[in-house]
């Protein structure tokens, strides 16, 4: 789990590709430190296990599933990433709840500057814009950002400088992929909603005696 704020911006130092699966190593400072193997550290939003590393590398393999719903298979060597270790609930919960599972990748489609900000617009799958909520959060390659405006099947998001300067984000060209993972919230609700026995309607109200007080 993650917060979505990014500690550090790591470069893909090798990659190892097996089949449709491939081993990432990749070179930081900041998230290494405390870590040790089998911790979580989300690359470009994407949880992945650490499974070896030393002073100024880190490694760790990524599965076919995370290959076809990630940019990964666009990685080489030099390929900048954002990099966060898993929460500790000691700390401040700046962002939003990131769980680093992407649901699918977007594109850049216009990237506009306005004032101090950069206005990015991304695509996105039509079936996932029911998860995307103006104001509401969004993880873009795991960096926690609010969005500004939604259309049919893209959303915009206003990138400050702060985070700009932080993450690889403002780097990016149009018609680069990015990971997105949509807030899991209104995933779980929905999943819930869709099973009549288990979800809130006006039958299941009145069986368990809510009729005639609230007008139902």
């Amino acid at each position: 789990m993650f917060t979505g704020l990014v500690e550090e911006i790591g470069q893909i130092k090798k990659v190892d590709r097996t089949g449709s699966s491939c081993r990432l190593t990749i070179a930081c400072h900041k998230v290494l430190e405390g870590t040790k193997a089998g911790d979580s550290i989300a690359v470009n939003g994407t949880c992945l296990t650490v499974m070896a590393f030393d002073g100024s590398t880190f490694s760790c393999d990524v599965t076919p599933e995370t290959m076809r719903r990630t940019a990964f298979s666009l990685f080489a060597s030099g390929t900048p990433v954002n990099l966060e270790r898993a929460l500790r609930f000691c700390d401040r919960l700046g962002g939003h709840i990131v769980l680093g599972h992407v649901d699918f990748t977007g594109r850049i489609l216009s990237s506009e500057k306005e004032g101090i900000a950069l206005n990015l617009t991304f695509s996105a799958e039509e079936k996932y814009m029911k998860y995307i909520l103006e104001k509401g959060s969004v993880a873009v390659d795991g960096v926690s950002l609010t969005v500004a405006k939604r259309g049919d099947s893209s959303f915009m998001i206003s990138l400050i400088p702060h985070t700009g300067s932080l993450t690889v984000l403002s780097a990016k060209r149009i018609g680069e992929p990015v990971n997105i993972e949509c807030d899991y919230l209104g995933k779980y609700i929905e999943q819930l909603m869709q099973k009549e026995h288990e979800g809130v309607t006006t039958k299941r109200l009145k069986d368990l005696g809510y009729g005639g007080h609230y007008g139902i």
